[in-house]
């Protein structure tokens, strides 16, 4: 039987048992078992983790682990530039896009008040989750670990607020997202893209007293929803202002 010694840090101990969290520990590994294995038998789903060093050397979640081994291991740098000591996947992703799972709708709505590209079902299967998030380079957003501990998923995010402004708040504290944000760009039904809409055009579509008091539209082009800066817009800039660095009310 080989025994290696695990410490982890940060918040990934928030994922282990509580004896074993803020501390070394030693750990009895089957033959053969590779870092990526052990990690997720302690519970730590491999997408939290950016840096693992064996023995004080970066290596990748297939490196066997042999007795005696000491495992050091790290979660996201995405606010540092770790590449040189990256072994864990190819690079950090680096452009923000989401797949979130059914629990977290509201999240998945606020992160498109942003503009981050967020695809959102109620019935999306968990296969259907790990397929899009390998395929379109999405970042998983889940409260389930075992979601995140399918092979195909490469970056993923467990989420650990219980309410989207929390969990919204959560994610800029672990992502460097300020740099992304384009606030109501995107259609928070669709995803798609909003754009500009001719005045007339929009007072045509809506009544008088709404069509005549904003000089200012935008539409989706999937749902056919038009957007306008009344007091729901006003109540989401209140809602996202501590998060942002510019006035929402100048997005286009």
């Amino acid at each position: 039987m080989v025994r290696a010694t695990f410490r982890f840090y940060e918040e990934l101990n928030d994922f282990l048992a509580p004896a074993r969290r803020r501390r070394a520990f030693d750990c009895e590994c089957a033959r053969a078992a590779t870092v990526k294995h052990m990690i997720e038998a302690l519970g730590v789903p491999h997408t939290e983790v950016e840096l693992v060093l064996l023995n004080g050397e970066s290596v990748g979640f297939e490196r066997m682990l042999l007795d005696g081994d000491r495992v050091a291991v790290y979660p996201k740098f995405e606010r540092l530039d770790i590449s040189p000591l990256l072994k864990v996947r190819d690079r950090p992703l680096r452009v923000l896009r989401f797949v979130a799972d059914a629990h977290l709708g509201g999240l998945a709505r606020l992160l498109r008040m942003l503009g981050f590209d967020t695809l959102y079902d109620n019935h999306f299967e968990d296969a259907a989750i790990a397929e899009l998030a390998a395929h379109e380079g999405r970042i998983v957003l889940t409260r389930d670990r075992e979601l995140l501990k399918r092979s195909l998923i490469t970056h993923g995010c467990y989420v650990h607020a219980l309410k989207p402004a929390q969990q919204l708040r959560e994610l800029f504290e672990r992502l460097d997202m300020g740099r992304s944000i384009k606030p109501f760009s995107l259609c928070l039904h669709c995803n798609l893209p909003l754009q500009p809409l001719d005045l007339e055009e929009a007072r045509e579509r809506l009544p008088s007293r709404i069509g005549y008091s904003y000089s200012r539209f935008l539409h989706c082009t999937g749902c056919h929803r038009l957007y306008w800066e009344g007091s729901h817009w006003r109540n989401m800039c209140d809602l996202l202002a501590p998060l942002l660095d510019t006035d929402c009310n100048s997005a286009p």
